[in-house]
């Protein structure tokens, strides 16, 4: 009770916040940095107070209704609540083959999955109305990048549809490469690319000589390499590129970059009790790899 009260006393304050801006000087803001209300509620979001994140991410899209950024804030709320409920990002999911490649054992919850389509719906439309004006808008680009990656991800972890996957996969890729074509330092761009390419580079040959043939290619290292620029240059995303590069650096063996990063996010979101358990097994992990480096094994 005390967590979910702290959530939505953020959530209400934020609120004020953008309440207060007055609207010219707000819409200049969203158009040429950050939004501090949306990393209010992404923060909230990593902390797991999902309610609480839609509480802001929908009081920003009250005051901010033609920023696309709003509505895709708030479909991440509603994915990130589904794969918390799966266990879609912890390591026990993310290493067995059988799960990263082949989906969640449980099906959607309906209402979020409804929730989380509806956001992606309204934040398409306005991005695109946004590029119809201005065929260079950052701001639309990223949204349809993220909403993008982020049906990628619905279709093929909890939907079990990789055929839609796909679809999805290459529009965001698309999307981020014109992205980062107009802003090559839109760190979040490259969360989709980096963890889309990594799903596809862990696929059997078959399946990814099909993929390149449909012109979607994987390739670990460049992908990790991707992750690790979303980390450096990220803004919402960040946490997330640090969540799914410290997985694939599990996977991947190397552990000690993985307790380093989830002891990061420990840190950064104390609230959160998934990177505590992930911390400890990244450390036993680490701790096995540097005895066995000293001894054999």
């Amino acid at each position: 009770m005390h967590r979910r009260w702290i959530g939505r006393l953020v959530g209400f304050l934020t609120a004020l916040i953008v309440s207060a801006l007055p609207a010219p000087l707000a819409r200049a803001q969203s158009a040429t940095a950050p939004s501090s209300v949306l990393s209010a509620g992404f923060a909230q979001l990593y902390n797991l107070h999902f309610t609480a994140a839609r509480e802001t991410f929908q009081a920003y899209e009250q005051q901010q209704p033609g920023d696309p950024m709003g509505p895709a804030a708030e479909a991440a709320s509603y994915l990130f609540e589904e794969f918390n409920r799966q266990g879609v990002l912890t390591s026990k999911f993310f290493m067995d083959d059988r799960k990263l490649l082949g989906g969640v054992d449980q099906p959607a919850d309906p209402a979020l999955r409804g929730n989380f389509m509806d956001a992606t719906g309204r934040a398409r439309e306005i991005a695109n109305s946004s590029l119809k004006a201005n065929s260079r808008d950052s701001g639309a680009l990223l949204a349809l990048t993220i909403c993008a990656g982020m049906q990628s991800d619905y279709e093929a972890l909890i939907e079990k549809k990789q055929l839609a996957s796909l679809h999805f996969m290459r529009e965001s890729q698309s999307t981020a490469q014109k992205l980062l074509a107009i802003d090559p330092n839109a760190g979040d761009a490259y969360v989709a690319t980096g963890t889309a390419g990594y799903i596809v580079a862990c696929m059997p040959g078959y399946k990814r000589a099909f993929l390149w043939f449909n012109g979607v290619h994987g390739d670990k290292q460049r992908s990790m390499d991707q992750l690790r620029v979303a980390v450096q240059k990220g803004q919402y995303l960040q946490p997330f590129a640090k969540i799914m590069l410290a997985l694939g650096s599990l996977r991947e063996g190397q552990p000690a970059q993985a307790r380093d990063l989830f002891a990061e996010l420990a840190r950064e979101f104390p609230e959160n009790e998934v990177f505590p358990r992930e911390l400890v097994f990244a450390t036993a992990r680490a701790s096995g790899a540097k005895m066995c480096s000293a001894s054999p094994c």
